[in-house]
């Protein structure tokens, strides 16, 4: 089993930063994939970022891509999520996910765990 546990949201105005974490614990020996998703209230869990095990390109949603980075330190088996320039639309619980491969994927359901969520808001 795979824990996952996020950090860094909270309460932001439009237009500044925040830095998200995700440290995974457990059996993480395998080559994984680690993604980012959203989601806000009555709406479906939406792609933000995936990043492959070797950090190679990553690939952000056309909503984020410009303003948000993700990056991993495998040392750590930690991914962060850091987000710019933000947007009320941007307000969500953001989730970090894990895929056990080398593929990049932006489907939900092709990821094997999932955090708990973190709350990130966003004022006007």
């Amino acid at each position: 089993q795979v824990q996952l546990v996020e950090s860094g949201g909270g309460l932001v105005q439009a237009g500044g930063s925040l830095s998200l974490s995700c440290a995974a614990s457990g059996r993480t020996r395998s080559t994984y994939g680690m993604g980012w998703f959203r989601q806000a209230p009555g709406l479906e869990r939406e792609f933000v970022a995936a990043i492959t095990w070797s950090g190679g390109i990553p690939y952000y949603a056309d909503s984020v891509k410009g303003r948000f980075t993700i990056s991993r330190d495998n040392a750590k088996n930690t991914v962060y999520l850091q987000m710019n320039s933000l947007k009320p639309e941007d307000t969500a619980v953001y989730y970090c996910a894990l895929r056990i491969g080398t593929v990049l994927t932006t489907t939900n359901a092709h990821y094997d765990y999932w955090g708990q969520g973190t709350q990130v808001t966003v004022s006007s």
